[in-house]
């Protein structure tokens, strides 16, 4: 048996208060906030995992109350894809998956400077 132990991921906390007020002062419903957080903690935990970035940048930006958009950059220029697996029980590699079906839209843009810059939108319920 092979036994190790990941690292700890940076704490992402702020990041996660920030989302929350942000939708919680827009009267966005619960739901839509824990989407949003789930997809947040996704993104986040990719950019330091494969982006090989200990501290990933987030921004989070409410577009007049109604259209919510996540950003956040690490370090690495591979753009990420999502990963088709036929075994149902592999551990990792649903993470952009859950994110695409979580979200409205999902991108990727590429930094000049190097690295990428992940991103999800969320429209507020009509």
């Amino acid at each position: 048996m092979c036994a190790f132990t990941l690292p700890e991921p940076p704490d992402w906390s702020a990041a996660r208060e920030e989302l929350r007020d942000a939708l919680a002062l827009a009267a966005w419903p619960d739901d839509l906030i824990h989407d949003a957080e789930l997809a947040l903690c996704e993104l986040y935990i990719n950019a330091w995992r494969h982006g090989a970035t200990p501290a990933p940048t987030v921004v989070v930006v409410l577009h007049a109350g109604r259209t919510l958009r996540v950003s956040v950059a690490d370090d690495s220029p591979v753009l990420p894809e999502p990963r088709q697996s036929a075994d149902p029980y592999e551990l990792s590699g649903r993470g952009l998956h859950l994110v695409r079906s979580l979200t409205h839209r999902f991108g990727t843009d590429p930094r000049k400077r190097g690295g990428k810059t992940v991103w999800f939108e969320l429209d507020a319920a009509a």
